[in-house]
């Protein structure tokens, strides 16, 4: 049965427009990802050589143009493959990263956090300097390395941004915790001689999780930008493979003579990170009693 707190929390986050919009783009990137095979127009690695770098029919259609040929919506890269079912399949890449990464990311540092806010002392110190050690390291070349080191491909992605950026669970949610742990709350837990396994997560996780939620949207952006980075320097998937960054790594190559090969993937990658980025903010003001007031 729902209650009315959630009635009322449901009606708040849909007068939210960071909410609605982030959420919005969400949904998109999951039908795109979801129904690629459907609602991509051509099979994305399909080569028409003689249809190469064929201009976007968005932009309108040339006066010479057959008009019984294909009509490719978003043009065609310098192999003739269909832009607009590369960049589709390429969501599918983006959100997969994006949710396994981020998920992953903030097991491993919100399980750290919480051990280091809740017990302190040496546990609290070594992790504490475990972090600081880590976050010394540039993020974006500590990735790099790491996959160089691990070797190419989606699995070798998800684990360097995981290696790379559980610090950033790992200190909001110690702060959190300790937090948490000083309120009276926790202090009857411990008098009705509660564990302290159960005391994190019964009592204090419920109300990190707000928190955790934002700050997972927010990773998932990070997640999308770093593995685009990748695969830019050519250190991701396949070449063959349909990832947003790959398509702007080969579109720098012919920017003068097409610039939509690497336009149109960025724009897209800029729309799904602002999209996860406002439906992060609009979830931490809505979720979070301290923002909200």
């Amino acid at each position: 049965m729902i209650e009315r707190a959630d009635i009322r929390l449901w009606q708040r986050l849909l007068r939210n427009p960071r909410v609605v919009v982030g959420g919005l783009v969400c949904l998109l990137m999951l039908v795109l990802a979801v129904g690629a095979p459907w609602i991509a127009p051509a099979d994305p690695q399909a080569q028409d050589l003689i249809a190469s770098f064929e201009s976007p029919a968005l932009f309108g259609t040339p006066a010479d143009a057959d008009p019984d040929a294909p009509r490719y919506w978003l043009g065609t890269d310098n192999l003739g493959r269909d832009v607009a079912s590369r960049m589709v399949y390429g969501t599918r890449i983006a959100l997969l990263v994006a949710v396994v990464a981020a998920t992953l990311t903030a097991l491993v540092g919100s399980l750290l956090g919480a051990l280091a806010g809740f017990y302190g002392g040496r546990v609290d110190a070594l992790i504490s300097r475990l972090v600081d050690v880590w976050m010394s390291f540039p993020p974006v070349l500590l990735a790099i390395v790491l996959v160089s080191v691990i070797g190419t491909g989606l699995w070798s992605v998800i684990a360097a941004i995981v290696i790379v950026d559980w610090t950033r669970f790992c200190r909001v949610v110690r702060a959190e915790t300790q937090a948490q742990k000083a309120l009276d709350y926790v202090t009857s837990a411990r008098m009705l001689g509660l564990s302290p396994l159960r005391i994190l997560a019964s009592e204090i996780f419920p109300n990190v999780a707000p928190l955790l939620i934002t700050l997972i949207t927010l990773e998932m952006g990070v997640a999308i930008v770093v593995e685009a980075i990748l695969s830019f320097v050519g250190l991701s998937l396949a070449s063959g493979t349909s990832t947003w960054g790959g398509m702007i790594g080969e579109g720098r190559l012919y920017v003068n003579q097409a610039p939509w090969l690497m336009v149109l993937p960025m724009l897209a990658m800029m729309a799904a990170v602002l999209g996860l980025n406002a439906l992060g903010d609009g979830l931490r003001r809505e979720l979070d009693p301290v923002v909200r007031r």
